[in-house]
């Protein structure tokens, strides 16, 4: 049965903005690279500490204390840009809370675990060199704050972001707009929902109105990948609970495949065969057209990382 009312959001929007497998590759091998970097710094202030406890500063030692401050700092800072450049290509839910925020922060909780330990020894040995003391306190402090301002993320990308990103971008697209919003980060989504619906289109007399299989139990999204189809009428949608929208609706509740059958639904649904012809070309086209994507926005994005 038919129900022309789909449970997507009112609001044009999109299924949740995914990583490509390419970003999610990228993603992991900068994660590699901040974990490295960061136990190199947490491994230069353990050394530290032990310098430290057995009083290696008590008579001097200055440019050996300093030397020890400033490279747990280079490590640091370069764990937490490799961290943040991860987080730009595959970034958390904002929903998870607890994930979102520690995902987001943890370079800056990381720069403070490297360097906090070893300024407090320092700062309590009495034993040290006073002079020596003074100095390394006095640049440690400036590095971990330095360094724990560098690992904070002031405006961290989401998933949810990314979303409302792709469907501007969709827009834009749709309407032969300057594509100040597809930033590379979700101009491959974006470009799909566009190229869908002009298939749509194509084959409908312009219409962008598109009918699947409703989600099960009421369910906001499918969990599996569920096709669009032209018409109620179709065979794979008989005696199945349907509903109907816009192409970017249906992609909203993870009916993300376009019908491979179009000349045949053509038929089914009453429509042309010329507009057939043309939109199982569009559909089954395997190279998208490429996007210009605004200089502007793609610096945007990258800045957004903090």
């Amino acid at each position: 049965m038919a129900d022309r009312k789909p449970s997507a959001p009112q609001t044009d929007v999109t299924k949740d903005w995914q990583a490509t497998q390419g970003q999610k590759s990228a993603a992991g091998n900068f994660r590699l690279f901040a974990i490295i970097a960061w136990i190199i710094a947490i491994a230069g202030e353990a050394y530290g500490a032990w310098l430290v406890l057995h009083h290696a500063f008590d008579q001097g030692g200055q440019p050996l204390i300093l030397g020890l401050l400033i490279g747990i700092a280079v490590f640091a800072i370069a764990g937490n840009l490799f961290w943040k450049a991860a987080n730009r290509r595959d970034p958390a839910r904002a929903s998870d809370t607890a994930r979102f925020f520690f995902q987001n922060q943890l370079g800056a909780i990381i720069s403070v675990i490297a360097f906090l330990p070893l300024l407090i020894l320092i700062f309590t040995d009495k034993d040290m060199d006073p002079r020596t003391r003074g100095v390394a306190s006095s640049v440690g402090a400036v590095l971990l704050v330095l360094a724990t301002v560098l690992g904070i993320n002031f405006q961290p990308p989401s998933v949810e972001q990314y979303t409302k990103d792709m469907n501007k971008c969709a827009a834009e697209i749709k309407a032969n707009q300057p594509t100040t919003d597809c930033s590379p980060e979700v101009a491959q989504q974006a470009q799909e929902i566009a190229k869908d619906t002009k298939t749509i289109a194509d084959a409908t007399n312009g219409q962008d109105v598109v009918y699947w299989i409703a989600p099960a139990n009421g369910a906001a999204t499918s969990d599996t990948e569920h096709v669009f189809h032209l018409c109620a009428g179709v065979s794979p949608l008989k005696d199945k609970t349907i509903h109907s929208g816009s192409v970017t609706e249906a992609y909203a509740e993870n009916a993300t495949r376009i019908t491979l059958q179009i000349p045949m639904e053509q038929k089914q649904c009453g429509f042309t065969a010329a507009q057939a012809s043309a939109a199982q070309d569009n559909a089954s086209a395997n190279t998208p057209t490429p996007l210009a994507i605004a200089p502007d926005a793609s610096a945007a994005m990258s800045a957004s990382g903090g």
